[in-house]
This record gives structure tokens, C-alpha cells and sequence, in this order.
């Protein structure tokens, strides 16, 4: 970071620097004179006045996303539309400043936008990538397909939903990766939001176990783990039954509903409490064995 910080400061530097220097060969070589400044007074004080415009639009522009981000709705869909909100913000004040800026420089805005309809037809032809990823993002927060906070599965990328923009949506994984999909390219989505997810595990037991006995003992069990974890567990374990006959072990099947956040934990903490309370029941999870026998 600090490096990335040193290299923007020293770009910085080198263009201050080439631009001093340009000014100032210039002058020498007569390319500028105070003459040519006496000229341009006039410009000069519109310049100004466009300066004061687009920092006003800005600072309006910087505020409205600032109340925008105050509240914090639990609702994704509204979190949702906040983040378009800020996102066409930002469009709304680049067209206001160039347009107001054209105005203030005595440009007739309106001919030109009357004079380059062909032109824009042709660019909007070439920015058929950018109009796709306007509308399809318009198309999903009307359907309701994904919201910010959503949890989703885009090209194999598991994520957070953390905003969702004009032209893009930002997904965040466990690890604070960041991906940036163009919303035309949100295709084949997995919305791992839409309902609970499930947590299994499958704990060995020997094949000496008494399973009537275990059976009966499991509920008061599976209770007391879902009252340990309530933050995480929606509803108390379930036993599915056996699952598989293993070569040293007879392999049990639990499972429990969880937000998709925890659906990793739910995993970890559900295998952690079933080998606890089967050791406290007596029951060992063995571990592959081999018999050898010599004559």
C-alpha cells in the first residue's frame, strides 16, 4: 500500500514538473505572451465560473451519496437500490457538469446535441456492451434476481454481493477478494440467499457401536448443541441415519439448517460438538486399522 501511495505521489511529482516546464518553454519561445492572457481575460472568468459550478455539483453530488449511505436497512432490496441510487448519482452530476460547463462557455448545447444524432447513433452502436450492462442491471433490480448482501456464485466466484452500480456489480469472498462483473455478464447466477442452506457432517463411529442405544440418546444431544449455537443454527441438528458402511466404520449422517454465511462454521462447530458429545457418551470415532496375520 505504501508503495502504491510513493508511486501515485511521484507521478504526481513528474507531471507538475513537465507541466512547469512546458509553461515555462513556452514563454521563451514566444509560443505564450501576457498579450495572448490579455486576449482571454474573458475566458478566464469562465473558466472560473465553470470551476465553481463543477465543484458545486460535485460537493452536492458527494453529499446526497453521503445521506444515501447513513441509513442502514437490513432489507437487501433496499440496500440495493440505495447502491443504484449512488451509483446514477455520479452519471447524473458527469452529464449536468458537462453540459452546465458547455452553457457557461457559451456553447449551444442544444444544437449540439441536435447535430450529432447520427454520430451518436453510430458510438452507440460501438457502446452496445456499455448499453447491455445498463439495462441488464435495470432488469435485475426490477426482477429482484440478486440484492447487495446476497450471497451468489458467478463463473465458480463465491461472494457477497457489496454494491451494485449502473454498469457493474461488486462481489466480495471470503478472503476480501473483490471481483467486478459488468452486469450484462451476470448470467447463470446462484443465489444462495434465496432460502436456508445446510450444514453436513458424517462423524465414524465403530462397528461395535450400540446404535439402539446411541439412537435414543441422540436428541438430547443434537438439543444441546443447537442451544450452544444459536447464532449460528437455525433449528437443532437432525440424524439422517446411517450413510454408508465403511471398511472400519460405520459412517452417520447430521445435518442443520443455516444462513448461508455460516454455512463453513456450521460445518466446523457441528463436527467439533458431535466428536465432543460422543466421547462424553462413551464412543470413540475409530481410525483405519489393518489385521495382519503370520503363520
Amino acid at each position: 500500500m505504501e508503495k502504491s501511495k510513493n508511486s501515485k505521489l511521484m507521478q504526481l511529482i513528474v507531471c507538475c514538473a513537465i507541466l512547469i516546464v512546458s509553461v515555462f518553454i513556452g514563454f521563451i519561445t514566444g509560443l505564450f505572451s501576457t498579450d495572448d492572457l490579455e486576449n482571454i481575460s474573458i475566458d478566464i472568468t469562465a473558466y472560473i465560473k465553470v470551476f465553481i459550478m463543477a465543484v458545486g455539483v460535485i460537493t452536492a453530488e458527494t453529499l446526497l451519496v453521503v445521506l444515501l449511505g447513513i441509513p442502514k436497512p437490513h432489507s437487501h432490496r433496499a440496500r440495493s437500490v440505495l447502491s443504484i441510487i449512488s451509483s446514477l448519482l455520479k452519471y447524473i452530476a458527469g452529464i449536468v457538469i458537462l453540459c452546465w460547463g458547455l452553457s457557461i462557455m457559451g456553447v449551444n448545447v442544444s444544437t449540439i446535441v441536435a447535430s450529432v444524432g447520427i454520430i451518436a447513433l453510430v458510438v452507440g452502436f460501438s457502446a452496445e456492451s456499455l448499453i447491455a450492462d445498463v439495462v441488464t442491471g435495470a432488469f435485475m433490480i426490477f426482477e429482484n434476481q440478486y440484492n447487495v448482501g446476497d450471497i451468489v456464485e458467478v463463473d465458480n466466484f463465491r461472494g457477497t454481493v457489496t454494491s451494485i452500480g449502473i454498469r457493474t456489480t461488486c462481489i466480495t469472498d471470503a478472503g476480501d477478494n473483490v471481483k467486478i462483473v459488468n452486469n450484462s455478464a451476470m448470467k447463470n447466477i446462484l443465489n444462495r440467499s434465496d432460502r436456508l442452506s445446510r450444514s453436513v457432517s458424517d462423524i465414524a463411529v465403530p462397528y461395535a457401536t450400540d446404535f439402539e442405544k446411541l439412537e435414543s440418546q441422540l436428541p438430547a444431544l443434537m438439543q444441546s448443541i443447537h442451544e450452544a449455537h444459536p447464532d449460528i443454527m437455525i433449528n437443532p441438528p437432525q440424524y439422517l441415519g446411517i450413510q454408508s458402511l465403511g471398511d472400519s466404520a460405520v459412517i452417520l449422517r447430521f445435518v442443520v439448517d443455516v444462513h448461508e454465511k455460516d454455512i463453513y462454521s456450521g460445518v466446523r462447530v457441528l463436527n467439533h460438538d458431535l466428536l465432543l458429545g460422543f466421547r462424553r457418551l462413551g464412543i470413540e470415532c475409530p481410525f483405519p486399522q489393518m489385521d495382519v496375520h503370520t503363520n
